[in-house]
């Protein structure tokens, strides 16, 4: 399991701090800069709070010159709907190309399609609701039987966390384990 960071403290004092390895995350709403640019990493969209393309476009090109150690670029999304996430991934998928492409997983992606073979990566995005849903589970065994790599986005609690190293996740990320020493040492300490 990997965590990856948004966060502009010491990548390795965080992965000290919880126990596994950490890797930063980029997203276009802090644009931290690169602080280990030999290492691999991942490009969050910035949807969540809300999508700006400007910035969006301009970490791609600040980050373009390193894509083959992009583990994914989270494609942009409509947070809480799959079916419009997935016409967003339509229209953004072909203008990202060379990057590793992740579609974020939103509420209502158990009954539709996903676009497998445009995908190096599968985001667990979405509500609480069906972040714990059979359906997410079922996903993330599809991935995996497809060898795309497992993202779960908002993991910041160890329940959470040991839940999702249960199905296979390969990564989460967390705001609060971005941003709160006591959260990344509760990861550490959980028992």
């Amino acid at each position: 399991m990997i965590i990856m960071l948004d966060t502009p403290a010491d990548i390795d004092e965080c992965s000290t701090e919880m126990g596994y390895p950490t890797e930063q995350l980029f997203t276009p709403l802090t644009r931290y800069r690169n602080r280990h640019p030999e290492r691999k990493f991942a490009i969050d969209n910035g949807s969540f709070s809300r999508f700006n393309r400007q910035a969006f476009e301009a970490l791609l090109k600040r980050e373009s010159s390193r894509k083959d150690l992009c583990r994914f670029v989270a494609v942009p999304d409509v947070v809480g709907s799959a079916r419009r996430t997935l016409e967003v991934f339509d229209y953004w998928y072909p203008l990202l190309g060379g990057w590793n492409l992740a579609l974020v997983a939103q509420d209502g992606q158990e009954d539709l399609p996903i676009p497998w073979e445009y995908l190096a990566a599968i985001f667990i995005g979405g509500s609480t609701r069906f972040k714990e849903s059979d359906a997410v589970k079922q996903i993330i065994k599809a991935a995996k039987a497809m060898d795309k790599w497992v993202h779960v986005g908002r993991v910041n609690t160890p329940g959470r966390l040991e839940g999702f190293i249960e199905i296979g996740a390969d990564s989460v990320d967390g705001s609060g384990l971005a941003r709160y020493t006591h959260m990344r040492e509760a990861i550490e300490t959980r028992s």
